[in-house]
């Protein structure tokens, strides 16, 4: 059963959990495309340089087959309504450093979300 907002539009939502990026990094993407239809959330994300809109895109790309394959809803009609990223855990390692020292090392993942929604017609 789709997920349906008061005014009747259909929500399809996609996750990608522990993806090695940081979160502060992957906001400043989804920040990009929060809002914006889907046609114009792809163009967005090809042409960004940043490396987080390569899985920003492929979860927005499984977001779309959602919607294609379990609601048969048409890509035109999709937009983005909402899109956040999460912190996930955090991996902990440790560098070498000179005179026998060591130093902590942060590796971040994030928890990305994008959730569609049909856009009103009128």
């Amino acid at each position: 059963m789709p997920r349906r907002e008061s005014d009747g539009a259909i929500q399809v939502r996609a996750k990608a959990r522990y993806v090695r990026s940081a979160p502060r990094k992957a906001r400043l993407v989804m920040d990009h495309i929060r809002g914006k239809r889907v046609d114009d959330a792809r163009a967005i994300l090809r042409h960004t340089p940043r490396a987080a809109a390569t899985d920003i895109s492929k979860l927005l790309e499984s977001a779309i087959a959602n919607a294609e394959n379990n609601f048969e809803l048409d890509p035109d009609d999709l937009k983005i309504d909402r899109a956040f990223v999460d912190e996930g855990p955090t991996i902990k390692r440790f560098r070498p450093r000179a005179l026998g020292r060591a130093t902590p090392i942060h590796k971040r993942t994030s928890h990305m979300t994008i959730t569609l929604t049909t856009e009103e017609k009128g």
